[in-house]
């Protein structure tokens, strides 16, 4: 008589493959250090910029310059980013990416500390940053919606922004602690926070098979033709909100570092606090948003609109109280929150728009169109507001109130953040 045949035994557990839970939530604390670190890109430079003009003899314009660098090849070359990303991984294309960011502060700092004419090459060196940020932020946002479907993917896109918004609040006071001990030492910071962690990327992060690897051009464009035939208008209102809560945002940051500065004498330490408040408000509003979608993500495009509706109706209350210092410092801090509800919804609905094989362009369309936000936010308010603050504020309002009405109309969430069993059918 047959014996039955023994059921095979599990194989034990791999030292190097951590449970599903744990390696996904260690995955996405080194994911949310990406968008950090790239916020601090800029951002810390601004309260060192009166020293380096002072040091090296730059003009306004030229100083302007140096974020510019920063700026433009990131912004170009995201959507090449994501394309790679999509065609080999995202690890390959964002630990690269993190590792050339530094290495670019790097040659940026050695210059500025020993060089006696700088200039050049600091801006060669925010160029190769720049690059480097393209394969950033948005495409740890991308690899952390690989990982995560369902309420876990909202709560991670609420991690994601957080994370940008942490990085926005710290980088004013951190730039000032910076600058006191000499200018150009943000970019030491810049290069000893990247190496690690794009050492962490490469090794402390385990990417799904299924995403990437997109080996047919011609497949891949009518992939992503597809994405756009079905969800063009909601997707297309996605990427206009992105854009210009960004460019309100900024906007109102440069308005009210311009005003602390030049208008109340408020400088050093007490203006970086204070202008960490808004982004701080929109760092906690988004983790908060982001847990409360996991729940309940039918509430995204409820989130979006109730953040551009409170953005509007901030924006008028500016072009009110802009002279009232005490009012601007509270009216400023609840644009971080209208902020926060606005781009957390907008993170999930937007990297849920694609499978994993088409995601990474399309969410680094989305990143491109959230920089570009931020890098013309700060001009267009500078130009307007020495003629007349109010009406700044009122084009501000109008400017938000139009984008309310675009989401309204045309932001679809069930289009948006389909079954995520439909996008795997596209990816496979």
């Amino acid at each position: 008589m047959g014996s039955r045949p023994r059921a095979a035994a599990p194989p034990p557990p791999s030292a190097e493959a951590p449970s599903p839970a744990r390696g996904r939530g260690i995955g996405l604390g080194i994911l949310a250090g990406v968008p950090f670190l790239m916020v601090l890109g800029n951002s810390m430079l601004f309260p060192v910029f009166a020293k380096m003009q002072a040091a090296t003899g730059m003009s306004e314009m030229q100083t302007s310059l140096v974020v510019t660098a920063f700026s433009v090849p990131a912004g170009v070359l995201i959507p090449v980013a994501g394309y790679l990303s999509d065609r080999f991984g995202r690890r390959p294309v964002i630990a690269p990416g993190v590792a050339l960011f530094g290495l670019g502060a790097l040659g940026a700092g050695l210059a500025a500390a020993f060089m006696p004419s700088p200039y050049a090459l600091i801006l060669a060196g925010r160029a190769v940053q720049g690059m480097g940020a393209a394969a950033m932020s948005q495409l740890a946002m991308a690899m952390a919606a690989d990982l995560f479907r369902g309420g876990g993917r909202s709560r991670a896109m609420g991690t994601i922004e957080a994370a940008n918004g942490l990085g926005k609040a710290v980088s004013p006071v951190a730039g000032a602690l910076a600058g006191l001990v000499a200018w150009y030492l943000p970019f030491y910071v810049f290069a000893a926070l990247s190496l690690p962690l794009a050492a962490g990327v490469w090794w402390g992060t385990h990417e799904p098979a299924a995403s990437g690897r997109v080996q047919a051009v011609g497949r891949y464009v009518a992939r992503v033709r597809g994405v756009f035939a079905a969800r063009g208008r909601s997707l297309g209102a996605g990427l206009a909100c992105g854009g210009a809560v960004m460019f309100l945002i900024f906007g109102t940051l440069f308005y009210l570092s311009e005003s602390l500065e030049k208008r109340w004498r408020v400088a050093d330490i007490p203006s970086g606090l204070l202008l960490a408040v808004p982004v701080a408000a929109l760092s906690a509003t988004a983790y908060a948003v982001g847990l409360t979608l996991g729940r309940r993500r039918r509430l995204a495009r409820a989130s979006v609109l109730l953040g551009l509706a409170l953005l509007s109706a901030v924006m008028a209350a500016m072009a009110l109280v802009h002279d009232a210092r005490p009012w601007v410092y509270g009216v400023v801090g609840v644009v971080g929150l209208a902020g926060g509800l606005a781009l957390a919804a907008l993170n999930l609905l937007v990297t849920s728009s694609a499978g994993a094989g088409e995601r990474g362009l399309i969410t680094s369309l989305y990143g491109g169109v959230r920089f570009f936000g931020v890098a013309l936010g700060p001009p267009s308010f500078g130009l307007i507001m020495h003629r007349s603050a109010g009406l700044l504020f009122a084009a501000a309002a109008a400017l938000a109130a139009a984008v309310f009405l675009v989401a309204l109309a045309f932001l679809r969430p069930p289009a948006l953040a389909g079954r995520d069993a439909a996008a795997r059918r596209r990816s496979a």
